[in-house]
């Protein structure tokens, strides 16, 4: 749809934390958007972002900023437990809104969210950032074009030393991005979820869980298991998918290199009697294709000011998140039982993307 040029979305951001000043920053970016208030209970926070524009209001009442007739969108960037009553304040003021992940802390406040932004006629927009960005973008198009041929894996580890983060695990905080990348990619309902974790670290309190590892079980046997962990010496993003032609790498961190494509594999040929098949390996070229590097959090936010202008369904909208959320809800449960968990019930969503999803957003 053909975005008009003479709109102008006035938007508001909500919290000014680790994450905020990023969207803040890329919003300032997106024509046709002016951010015009942010607010944040912590007054230096407020302070320290005062620099990237002049002409934002900045306040520690975030009332000021749901209740403005001033706003036509506003950014959520605040810790897990507060994004359904700050979003459900704002849908009902009748603003847009673009949630930092996940979408919610419970698959109940997601559908409800879902419920009021249909019935009030408003974007509901979740920041799954990966989506938007060039190296999975480019991931998409290798799996598409069955370059890979059948999919057998995704194993991915995602660790850090911290953050830890005040009122969630490193589920919540860390697996969203595995969830949404894996199911945007490839579209299939697990039909099992597992989990198990460890919390050896206790603050404020108590302990949750600071490294966990996560299984989910396809129909087709396709297998995809990943790490997330506060508690390692040295920072990884890397993600493995094989296939039974090809295998990818994706190293989040190799700036010049982020996707590598190997003409790998193993075939298995002659009598399939265990004492007479010949296993072959196939060690062909290592190709590394161009990836687009624009910044995915300005993708985010174009696609976001788009949405509201246009009326277009974001590409991850509330039953994106939903879904994820879903997933989180699966993997919580089977860590709640020490890693065991009855085969995984059909999802509330059937498909994770609506069929324009595949489109590349501008």
């Amino acid at each position: 749809m053909v975005e008009p040029v003479n709109i102008m979305v006035r938007v508001g951001v909500l919290g000014c934390g680790y994450w905020g000043p990023n969207l803040i920053r890329n919003l300032l970016k997106v024509p046709g958007c002016r951010v015009v208030a942010v607010a944040d209970e912590r007054s230096d926070r407020l302070q320290a972002v005062r620099h990237l524009s002049g002409q934002m209001k900045a306040t520690t009442e975030t009332g000021e900023l749901v209740e403005s007739n001033s706003i036509d969108a506003i950014v959520i960037a605040t810790p897990i437990s507060t994004h359904f009553d700050l979003a459900k304040a704002c849908l009902e003021a009748g603003k847009h809104v673009l949630i930092e992940k996940p979408l919610t802390r419970t698959s109940a406040q997601a559908r409800e969210l879902i419920r009021l932004a249909r019935e009030r006629r408003r974007v509901l927009m979740v920041d799954h950032t990966f989506i938007y960005s060039g190296p999975v973008r480019k991931l998409q198009e290798i799996i598409d074009s069955g370059e890979l041929g059948d999919i057998y894996y995704y194993d991915a580890v995602r660790l850090n030393l911290g953050l830890f983060q005040p009122d969630v695990n490193v589920l919540w905080d860390l697996a969203p991005h595995d969830f949404s990348i894996l199911t945007y990619l490839l579209d299939k309902t697990p039909i099992r979820v597992t989990a198990s974790g460890s919390s050896p670290v206790a603050w404020n309190g108590w302990k949750r869980e600071s490294i966990a590892y996560v299984t989910m079980e396809f129909e087709d046997r396709m297998i995809a298991h990943f790490h997330v962990n506060w508690l390692s010496p040295a920072k990884l993003r890397r993600t493995l998918i094989g296939g039974s032609r090809k295998m990818v790498m994706y190293d989040h961190l190799d700036e010049e290199n982020q996707i590598k494509i190997f003409d790998k594999g193993v075939e298995v040929r002659g009598d399939q009697d265990r004492h007479k098949a010949l296993v072959q390996y196939r060690m062909g070229d290592i190709l590394i294709p161009k990836v687009d590097q624009t910044e995915a959090l300005e993708t985010v936010c174009k696609h976001f000011i788009h949405c509201v202008k246009t009326g277009e369904t974001p590409i991850t909208d509330g039953y994106a998140g939903l879904r994820v959320v879903e997933l989180l809800e699966a993997a919580e449960r089977s860590l709640m039982l020490n890693g065991t968990a009855p085969a995984y019930a059909e999802l509330t969503v059937k498909r994770f993307l609506p069929e324009h999803s595949r489109a590349q957003t501008g």
